[in-house]
């Protein structure tokens, strides 16, 4: 048991270390071989599908790490937490008053609005042959179009940009004590320009969905200001940050195999496909955190109650158990049912908002470049290990259809 605990913490070390971020899935790899094995933080990683999907769907799993003696760091100090911290049924509450304003016709009213967009973004490099998808296209698309549909200024973007940075790298375990009090002051900051977005919207509400929160009326009750605060924060974070390394990620696997990207140009109807297949191989977000709030056995392993878990999304994703030939890209593969998304009451609220935005870029960049090759392979990548994208993915190309 000693070399396995070990062994597990030695290779989690080492999925956290930005040296690896190009490639983890050899780790994964050998992640699984212990599937659940405790860490030298006093979490316990488990990595293979079976077991995290059972987990996700487990009532005796939370999100609100208040519930045990963790320590808080960062931005999981300020209150009041957003709904995706939370457990029911409070979570539930704040969950279903999001979702009665984020409706799947407000968004799939956006997918012209998304098109526009990534032709706009496209045409700026028209006389060009060069072009940095993170830069270029897969930042600007979300951060605008989740801006317009929240009701953000999109001026004030570079202001939220370092602060979505700084939350983001917060994700990541054991942040140093500088890393922890940057979040803290990131968060302060990024309320208190929530609050004056939330004053200003509840006395002249606009065509947005911060205004359908701030000045709707539902049976199960108006969000109080400080809900609405954390509530936008979590939208906005999570409504660009993760679909940046979708869009990224997509790209960078599309230039990986060719006949792939040839296969998408020739009949994007192939978007949705490709789309799911990224989210598996390649998914936005590698790892979650959830916490044990009763011992629970998970095969021949009693996690503890109060043990934080973290569950390995990126290793269960290329399960042999699960998939077959799990490191090979295939669009048409079967039965594709990946935990790009989590699962469970969580599952990610923004997800038909991301397919969108995927489809559609994935498709345009594969039908408008003629020729793109990659600059750098690997590309650099940002050294967050949780929410795991290039920083930049440079792409040579001969020129840009219309």
């Amino acid at each position: 048991m000693t070399q396995v605990t070990e062994t597990a913490a030695e290779l989690f070390a080492q999925i956290l270390d930005p040296a690896n971020r190009p490639d983890p899935y050899s780790l994964y790899a050998r992640l699984r071989e212990a599937p659940v094995a405790p860490l030298a933080d006093g979490f316990f990683a488990v990595s293979r599908y079976a077991d995290i999907a059972a987990l996700l769907h487990d009532p005796r799993m939370s999100k609100d790490q208040r519930k045990t003696e963790i320590p808080l760091v960062g931005a999981q100090r300020l209150e009041p937490r957003p709904f995706l911290f939370l457990d029911p049924p409070e979570h539930d509450r704040l969950r279903r008053l999001v979702m009665d304003q984020f409706t799947p016709a407000r968004v799939n009213a956006l997918h012209d609005r998304i098109v526009s967009l990534v032709d706009e973004l496209l045409d700026a490099h028209r006389d060009q042959s060069r072009l940095d998808v993170v830069a270029d296209l897969a930042y600007p698309l979300p951060v605008t179009v989740i801006c317009e549909l929240l009701g953000v200024p999109r001026e004030d973007e570079s202001r939220f940009h370092a602060w979505a940075d700084t939350l983001a790298h917060s994700l990541d375990p054991d942040p140093d004590q500088k890393t922890d009090q940057g979040a803290l002051l990131a968060g302060l900051e990024l309320k208190d320009y929530m609050q004056k977005l939330v004053a200003e919207r509840r006395a002249h509400p606009r065509d947005d969905l911060l205004s359908s929160l701030a000045v709707g009326e539902d049976p199960a009750g108006r969000m109080d200001d400080a809900n609405l605060v954390i509530t936008m924060i979590l939208l906005l974070i999570a409504g660009h940050e993760t679909t940046v390394n979708l869009i990224t990620n997509g790209t960078l696997t599309l230039l990986r195999h060719p006949p792939e990207l040839e296969q998408l140009r020739d009949h994007p109807e192939r978007a949705t496909r490709v789309v799911e297949e990224v989210l598996r191989f390649e998914p936005p977000v590698q790892f979650i955190g959830r916490f044990a709030l009763a011992d629970i056995e998970v095969g021949d392993v009693t996690i503890p109650r109060g043990s934080g878990i973290r569950l390995m999304l990126a290793a269960g994703n290329r399960d042999p158990a699960r998939f077959a030939d799990p490191d090979r890209f295939d669009p048409d593969r079967p039965d594709n049912e990946h935990l790009g998304f989590s699962g469970g009451i969580h599952y990610c609220v923004g997800a038909p908002l991301a397919r969108i935005e995927g489809h559609v870029a994935l498709t345009e960049l594969a039908r408008r470049l003629v020729n793109p090759r990659l600059v750098d392979d690997p590309p650099p990548y940002r050294p967050n290990a949780v929410l795991r994208g290039p920083s930049h993915l440079l792409v040579d190309f001969d020129q840009l259809r219309g």
